[in-house]
């Protein structure tokens, strides 16, 4: 049996599917199983991350696990994984813990302790570093659909957009072959684009421009005030500034694990086109 776990994710969502494919038994966990909307011979569960009451259920029976990094009770989820026999684990980690000093980045820091605590645990245990994930340009939505500007600080930064169902063929990948596991994946998309880039491919599949208004870090920080803890927000730019004008590394990592080629980030907005059109 092979526990998922962050079901309601993209993908987690994308993984079930290509698990059930392959005929595999698959337990989905989520902190409201009841919300999920599963393929036929799914199980469902409850399963908190941040609970370590809902471990013991939902680890009954369970070989292998795809878990998301969520540090707060990491050790106690191993200690329970352990007890009930789980072999494999699978960790969605970051591209961010690859990083200079990233113990002291707490947005890479939340990943790395996770994978600490499990690499240095009895368990088997398998990472996937994506970098930036495609879907983080679901962010502009809203402001791309009133048809204003998006506020950037560093448009010309460079990302590694990868599309959400290439994490899910990798994490496949690693789940069914045994060759795989207990290796360190770093994970990207097929090309290094900045910011003013991905808008542009964007306006491209929805019809319309969309403008950019540069901001500086201080302009940005006040607008995600609402939104984001100040240290995330420091820790987002200081990776943005990194990054204006210095093209990312990129990775032939999902070609190697799935057979063929990263997607696109066109094919990522393509995919969600649906999401940044004004309602008529």
């Amino acid at each position: 049996m092979i526990l998922v776990t962050g079901g309601r994710g993209a993908v987690a969502t994308h993984l079930v599917t290509l698990l059930r494919q392959a005929d595999l038994p698959v337990r989905v966990a989520s902190r409201n199983p009841g919300a999920l909307q599963v393929p036929g011979g799914v199980t469902t569960v409850t399963c908190d991350l941040a609970d370590p009451a809902t471990f013991p259920a939902a680890l009954s029976g369970v070989s292998q696990v795809f878990l998301y990094a969520e540090p707060a009770h990491i050790d106690r989820f191993i200690a329970a994984a352990r007890l009930a026999g789980v072999e494999h684990v699978v960790l969605l980690s970051s591209a961010s813990v690859l990083a200079p000093g990233a113990a002291d980045d707490p947005l890479a820091r939340s990943h790395l302790d996770v994978e600490t605590a499990l690499l240095t645990s009895p368990l088997t245990t398998t990472l996937l570093r994506p970098g930036s994930f495609a879907s983080n340009a679901s962010a502009w939505a809203w402001p791309i659909k009133k048809g204003d500007p998006l506020s950037l600080p560093y448009p010309g930064a460079h990302t590694d957009p990868i599309h959400e169902r290439d994490i899910a063929e990798a994490a496949g990948a690693v789940l069914t072959d045994l060759r795989h596991q207990g290796r360190h994946f770093h994970l990207t998309g097929p090309q290094s684009l900045t910011f003013t880039q991905q808008i542009g491919r964007l306006a491209e599949v929805i019809g319309r421009p969309i403008g950019i208004k540069h901001v500086t870090r201080e302009e940005w920080k006040r607008e995600m005030e609402a939104y984001m803890p100040g240290d995330y927000a420091d820790a987002l730019l200081d990776y943005w500034q990194a990054g204006d004008g210095t093209p990312a590394q990129i990775t032939d990592t999902v070609e190697r694990l799935t057979g063929h080629p990263a997607r696109t980030f066109a094919t990522w907005a393509r995919d969600h086109a649906g999401d940044f059109r004004a309602e008529d």
